[in-house]
């Protein structure tokens, strides 16, 4: 079986993420292509997909959008899942009693859910620089803000991805297409 898992990254986190899907999924003997969405097309030939990106103020990014809205026949057509990185810092629960993963849902998964029904979808933990270049102008006009020390605060540095749940979830859809793929 053959599998795409496309992402879109800013910063290398959600690439690192989807190189570690595309690795379990590997291992449980699926033929795997791990790309950029911009990288990513044609997509006849594959049987299955997982799609992620990094999201910032509730969103996927754009490349990644648009490349599921180009390709929503495809992926509705096939198995599909769905991931993002986002969320940083050490804790689970926000301030407000909330697991941080899903009050980070990005917006898209509820768009998405009826459009290509995802047979799941997963949010996880990213990593954050405080010292790495700033990309694209929103990015440039906050990097001071983000610079004052009580940001800083609030914004924890470091990487914060949790490799057992990333690696858990790959092999519960590396399960699903090769029970699937399966003689009976």
């Amino acid at each position: 079986m053959k599998v795409l898992v496309a992402y879109a990254s800013r910063h290398g986190a959600t690439t690192g993420i989807a190189e570690r899907v595309g690795e379990v999924l590997s291992s449980h003997g699926l033929d795997v292509m791990v790309r950029p969405v911009a990288d990513a097309e044609p997509l006849g030939g594959y049987d299955a997909f997982v799609v992620g990106s990094a999201a910032y103020m509730g969103r996927w990014l754009k490349d990644a959008r648009q490349f599921v809205q180009h390709h929503e026949a495809e992926l509705t057509a096939h198995p599909t899942w769905l991931f993002s990185s986002g969320p940083i810092g050490a804790e689970t629960v926000d301030k407000h009693g909330r697991d941080v993963r899903e009050a980070s849902r990005p917006v898209e998964f509820g768009e998405l859910a009826s459009e290509i029904r995802p047979r799941g979808t997963a949010v996880f933990f990213g990593a954050f620089d405080p010292e790495a270049e700033p990309i694209g102008a929103w990015e440039r006009l906050g990097a001071p803000f983000l610079r004052m020390p009580a940001v800083r605060k609030s914004m924890p540095a470091g990487d914060f991805r949790d490799w057992p749940a990333i690696e858990a979830w790959a092999g519960e859809i590396a399960e699903a297409l090769t029970t699937v793929a399966a003689p009976a």
